[in-house]
């Protein structure tokens, strides 16, 4: 990836561009010139151009692209604005009130970032069938070869970050975050989690009872993709069945949906009416928990495959109350679920998980 242009001759601008670059730990080239930003201005993933170039840049009739801000120093004038338009600028920032603002931009980038994480989702198929323990399973597993989240997203279930043993951890919860205002970066959301190695948590504080702003939920998710590999929400259901304001902002962003089924008539039941009412199956399986019901007669009911199935673990609540998380060892039964279901996803990508072997 060619390093992000910061195109300036303002020497005090410059400077205090690269300070910026310098506390995003990103590599940077510069130009002094308009000609010279222009010979650079496809390649890099983020080009800052300073006000004193962007008149002369416009001038030379620069291609459109995205990635362009441009900056000043000091509150932007009308001018500025003028210029930001004409050259394609996603935004006019002021420097130093914006200096965050730049380090987030150089902070996406450096991050890696073309490729974002991939988002999965969980949802109960009824009541007590285990969605946050297998959740914080995929979590755990994912976290073995690269940067993982979960989000609770169900401020009435037990609590991802408990589930965890990561409750007793500093860190943001939901109740900070969702006070939060503008774009959030990907590593200034993973470095405020709880997390231990590569697995972080966001959670609830006890007794919260703010509920979730959408606003909030798609910044989060968005941050939470550009920061981490792996992100898996666990969903709440609603009282009614059908999925509320914060289930529907997520569905849509996750790459897979997993409906977790108990193989039981009343499990499967209502597995069946949730899976009727989730859009875009064709990005939606079932995890079955326990014994009971065949699988392939689950799968017929809810009309959605089985993608894992799950013997009950001995020693799961141990282990849990224990603060080891769900996934004890590499061979129980959820870690192998949980690893089956990210081996798949890192196969098929963004396209329907299938029917299981």
């Amino acid at each position: 990836m060619h390093p992000s242009l910061l195109a300036t001759s303002d020497a005090a601008l410059l400077d205090d561009l690269r300070r910026l670059a310098a506390a995003a730990g990103v590599d940077v080239e510069t130009a002094a010139d308009a000609p010279g930003a222009l010979r650079r201005w496809t390649g890099p993933p983020l080009v800052l151009v300073g006000a004193d170039l962007a008149a002369e840049l416009v001038a030379l009739g620069p291609a459109r692209r995205a990635g362009v801000h441009l900056v000043t120093w000091g509150p932007p004038g009308e001018g500025a604005y003028r210029d930001a338009v004409a050259v394609g600028a996603e935004s006019v920032l002021g420097l130093p009130e914006a200096g965050p603002r730049v380090t987030e931009l150089l902070t996406d980038v450096g991050e890696g970032g073309s490729v974002p994480g991939v988002v999965v989702g969980t949802i109960g198929g009824s009541g007590g069938a285990g969605a946050t323990t297998f959740a914080c399973a995929l979590g755990q597993v994912a976290a073995r070869s690269g940067r993982a989240l979960v989000v609770d997203a169900d401020p009435l279930g037990p609590g991802a970050d408990r589930v965890l043993g990561l409750d007793g951890c500093e860190g943001f919860r939901w109740d900070a975050l969702g006070r939060t205002s503008g774009r959030l970066s990907g590593r200034a959301l993973r470095e405020a989690l709880p997390r231990r190695g590569g697995l972080g948590v966001l959670g609830w504080y006890a007794g919260s009872t703010e509920p979730l702003q959408p606003t909030a939920v798609r910044e989060v998710l968005s941050a939470a993709r550009r920061g981490h590999d792996t992100v898996v929400v666990d969903l709440p259901r609603s009282v009614d069945g059908r999925p509320g304001s914060v289930t529907d902002e997520v569905l849509p962003r996750c790459d897979q949906v997993l409906v977790v089924v108990r193989p039981d008539v009343a499990g499967v039941s209502s597995a069946a009416r949730l899976c009727a009412r989730l859009p875009d199956r064709d990005r939606v399986g079932l995890v079955v928990r326990g014994r009971g019901v065949a699988s392939a007669e689950v799968a017929a009911v809810c009309g959605v495959p089985v993608v894992a199935t799950v013997a009950d673990q001995r020693g799961l609540h141990e282990s849990i109350d224990l603060g080891l998380g769900p996934v004890r060892s590499p061979r129980c039964h959820l870690g192998r679920a949980a690893g089956a279901v990210l081996a798949r996803l890192a196969v098929t990508g963004t396209a329907s998980l299938g029917t299981a072997a």
